[in-house]
């Protein structure tokens, strides 16, 4: 018996060193998402022809020099208003296609663009907000040189929620977000990550050295300040309208990112959580629903 209780205080001893060894490795790996979506090319002609609207190719050179690569997509009968989509991580811009789909057909032109470091687009790392924000700053300049805009929208889900956060707050142009199972910051997604998405917190406590030592080397690689990716910051930095979407089955990014966010927005706000939903599904869960909440939110702000 007390053979089994030492072996076991030293396992558990060795739990932090063997944490932060592995998140030593992982940090400069999160800035290399494996590209695991397909090209869903057969869904996006579909999609379509169900909507009768027209597809374009659409190039933008960021600041930094890397090339985005994307899509203006614009329904039978614009509005003239634009909604800028983005999509999760290892994704691309096919992975958004059924929430253009409901835009479409309520009267949005809608942008579709591969994130830096995703699909088509260019960059060499992924920073999940720090460089892509702006980003956004340079498609919206793009778009506006190009399209008479009357509106402008930015809407995401998962890592593109804390993408249209992000852009919302350095980007004036953009009215309102909706974001959908967002992160509050890489800090505090990264206990949820450590934590084994059981609880976040094992990521606080046993495996906290995973999440430290992870940032500091995602710091050093990517040349940024993690604690500085935060939508959670975004939303206090300009009082732009929100609306919040997050599942109550979420091990992923539970809904404590979303509440922490609705906390800090200062601009108008709703948070809508989806009892029974997973992580960025809460869209199958009632999709006629959905539909109405997002359009009633984009036309009310």
């Amino acid at each position: 018996m007390r053979r089994a209780a030492y072996i076991l205080s030293v396992l558990i001893a060795l739990c932090p060193v063997a944490a932060a060894y592995l998140g030593r490795q992982m940090g400069p790996a999160v800035l290399h998402p494996a590209h695991v979506a397909p090209f869903r090319l057969d869904a996006t002609e579909q999609m379509l022809a169900r909507t009768g609207a027209t597809k374009q190719d659409f190039f933008v050179r960021a600041g930094d020099g890397a090339a985005l690569s994307g899509w203006k997509i614009r329904p039978p009968s614009p509005s003239g208003d634009w909604v800028l989509l983005f999509h999760g991580v290892g994704d691309n811009r096919t992975g958004v296609l059924g929430y253009a789909e409901f835009l479409l057909r309520d009267g949005y032109n809608v942008v579709m663009m591969d994130s830096r470091a995703h699909g088509l687009s260019g960059g060499d790392i992924a920073t999940y907000g720090w460089k892509e924000r702006y980003d956004t700053v340079a498609v919206t300049n793009s778009l506006y040189s190009t399209e008479k805009v009357r509106r402008l929208y930015a809407f995401g889900v998962s890592m593109g929620g804390a993408l249209a956060l992000q852009s919302a707050a350095v980007e004036p142009r953009i009215r309102d977000v909706v974001a959908e199972d967002p992160f509050a910051s890489l800090r505090e997604v990264s206990f949820d990550y450590a934590g084994l998405q059981f609880s976040p917190l094992l990521g606080k406590t046993l495996f906290r050295p995973a999440s430290m030592e992870a940032m500091s080397a995602m710091a050093k690689a990517g040349g940024f300040d993690p604690d500085d990716d935060s939508p959670e910051k975004a939303v206090a930095a300009r009082p732009f309208a929100v609306l919040l979407i997050c599942g109550t089955r979420d091990v992923t990014i539970p809904c404590r990112h979303a509440e922490r966010i609705y906390d800090a927005a200062t601009g108008p706000k709703e948070l809508w959580i989806v009892k029974g939903a997973q992580h960025a599904s809460a869209i199958g869960l009632d999709p006629a629903r959905y539909e109405e909440r997002v359009i009633d939110f984009l036309k009310a702000n």
